[in-house]
């Protein structure tokens, strides 16, 4: 069971990974937009996450692309994404990919 649901949040992850803000050329998770996922023992999903700056246009977007990708997740039954601003995202956020990518290191 333990290596059912760690295959489930690697398979999330992952798809998450193919996620990208149409604004900045990096994938939600390297970003340090994903603050929590959590997987309950039925298989459903609540992924917390926040936006580079609460006013963005693409937020809908990301939103719904983010609940379609991980829906399509074998066995995932349901998935609820909650938009939060505590803590308020920074760039310290990102991975070192991501910081490599943008020209902050």
């Amino acid at each position: 069971m333990k290596n059912e649901f760690l295959q489930t949040e690697e398979a999330i992850v992952a798809m998450l990974k193919t996620v990208y803000d149409p604004e900045i050329p990096v994938n939600v998770y390297d970003l340090g937009l994903i603050y929590k996922v959590d997987v309950d023992e039925q298989k459903n999903v609540r992924i917390d996450m926040t936006l580079t700056a609460p006013n963005c246009p693409a937020a809908d977007f990301l939103i719904e692309d983010i609940r379609m990708k991980i829906a399509s997740i074998d066995d995932v039954k349901n998935v609820d994404v909650n938009l939060v601003f505590e803590p308020e995202w920074n760039k310290d956020m990102m991975s070192e990919e991501a910081k490599l990518e943008l020209g902050f290191m």
